[in-house]
């Protein structure tokens, strides 16, 4: 005979219903793990297409079919130039140590990955670095446009770079834009403090001195000009916007840093085939009356201003 302690809290009866709920709880997880298959899938496919096409219009990265010589200029020293430089070996060492790190973190998303703006979640740092951090090809390109803008600036001004970075992420290409030239100033902001802090502990690594890190909603600290902001206010060179990856958001960036370039200013738009919605703020962007020029790499846009361009959108092979 069973004890009072093994006995049934529940007739037959009940038993099956709850047998049935789990079923059917089990069964609609399952429904949902499909759909996120499905939809992964779907962006997947998108993204293979979109590459397709960018293939099959593009030009090689060495400048043929660009007729304005500042552009064709910028093509042979951005993206054709082979020279290398030793920081690029110690910022990849940053990278490695991230992608090594299992340590975890409270994790505040207020990017396109979120169910609702600002959700909270726990995430391990190697995982943030695996999904998140610019490839080196991408960052050591950024390096060298802002090494060759600073230095005509430099030669022509005798001032370093203003360059905004939104979504600063864990930092690494944060640094690939601080190191061209420690007399430039970078500001870079980031929504999560705790990875914020991640990426303060890599820069004071390196020793660059010359980052400035604004915390919180991109929407409060950018857009809506809360003090913290001020310097932004001032006149940008060149502007990396690698946040909120959905259209709406990247269009309020866009518009709001158009209101602080000149005409040598380079707008660079991170991952503009990521989804639908990136391509659609792309094309919105190219459209825009102050842009003249722009080129797709299909990874990221550059967005140039000066009225004497061709105006004209040229796609180009990295």
């Amino acid at each position: 005979m069973a004890s009072e302690h093994n006995k049934c809290l529940y007739g037959k009866h009940d038993c099956r219903k709850i047998c049935l709920c789990e079923k059917k709880i089990v069964s609609l997880q399952r429904i949902v793990d499909m759909v996120c298959i499905a939809m992964n899938v779907k962006t997947l496919i998108y993204r293979m297409v979109a590459w397709i096409r960018h293939r099959l219009g593009a030009r090689n990265s060495g400048g043929h079919g660009i007729h304005s010589p500042y552009l064709f200029e910028w093509v042979r020293m951005v993206m054709s130039d082979e020279n290398q430089y030793y920081v690029w070996d110690e910022i990849e060492k940053i990278r490695m140590a991230l992608l090594n790190d299992t340590s975890e973190l409270e994790y505040v998303d207020y990017g396109s990955g979120a169910k609702e703006k600002g959700e909270v979640s726990t995430k391990r740092v190697c995982d943030i670095a695996a999904r998140s951090l610019e490839s080196a090809k991408y960052g050591r390109m950024l390096f060298r446009l802002v090494n060759w803008l600073g230095h005509t600036k430099r030669c022509t001004e005798g001032k370093g770079l203003k360059i905004i970075e939104l979504g600063t992420s864990l930092g690494v290409t944060t640094a690939y834009l601080a190191a061209a030239n420690k007399g430039d100033e970078v500001v870079t902001y980031e929504g999560c403090s705790a990875v914020a802090k991640i990426a303060r502990k890599g820069w004071k690594q390196l020793g660059m001195n010359n980052i400035r890190c604004v915390e919180g909603d991109i929407d409060d600290t950018l857009l809506l000009n809360a003090p913290v902001s001020a310097h932004a206010r001032e006149e940008v060179d060149v502007a990396f916007v690698d946040a909120n990856h959905t259209y709406e958001a990247t269009c309020r960036y866009f518009e709001e840093l158009s209101k602080r370039v000149h005409a040598k200013s380079v707008v660079v738009v991170d991952d503009i085939y990521y989804n639908k919605e990136m391509e659609r703020a792309w094309k919105w962007i190219c459209a825009r009356p102050e842009v003249t020029s722009t080129m797709d790499l299909y990874k990221m846009g550059m967005v140039f201003f000066d009225p004497n361009y061709l105006r004209k959108n040229y796609r180009l092979r990295m």
